[in-house]
């Protein structure tokens, strides 16, 4: 299949971001925040959402932060890659409770970043479930590790942030 063929999908609400939403977003406080609606299909026979489910959420949410803050040219040539998900699943999310999804940008080594993703439900103090995901940015032409510098840093709000 070539890429023509790939569609965009995984993109959590299309609405346009407000004026500086997703840039700068480096802790909870200053993530990236949407709101899900599990679908009926997204439960399992214990009547919660099902694990897997908050892992799609997961990377949902990545390609949405990017998708959104990222020049359409910059997303053309290059494409993210998870290398690594470590997910912990803490309080299940029932029929008719919504989702708040938040993600931030942890830690950058090389072509590599850590993205922090939250799922809880509105105004709870404890989490449903929380990931951390190690990406890769990749070039889409040659399928290489690519540097993460300034213009992502850039594209993200971040020119000389500290990251944890």
């Amino acid at each position: 299949m070539d890429d023509g063929q790939i569609g965009l999908t995984g993109i959590i609400d299309h609405k346009p971001l407000a004026p500086g939403e997703g840039m700068g977003c480096i802790s909870y406080e200053t993530a990236l925040m949407r709101t899900i609606t599990p679908k009926p299909d997204d439960f399992d026979e214990l009547g919660h959402v099902n694990n897997v489910v908050y892992l799609r959420w997961v990377q949902e949410m990545a390609v949405t932060h990017w998708h959104l803050i990222s020049p359409p040219d910059t997303v053309a040539g290059e494409v993210w890659v998870a290398l690594k998900h470590t997910i912990e699943y803490r309080d299940p999310i029932l029929p008719g409770e919504t989702a708040e999804i938040r993600t931030w940008l942890g830690k950058v080594h090389g072509p590599r970043f850590d993205r922090h993703v939250d799922i809880r439900k509105p105004g709870a103090k404890r989490v449903s479930a929380r990931a951390t995901t190690e990406w890769c940015r990749i070039g889409r032409e040659s399928r290489r590790p690519m540097r993460i510098g300034e213009d992502v840093m850039a594209a993200f709000g971040l020119v000389g942030a500290e990251l944890e």
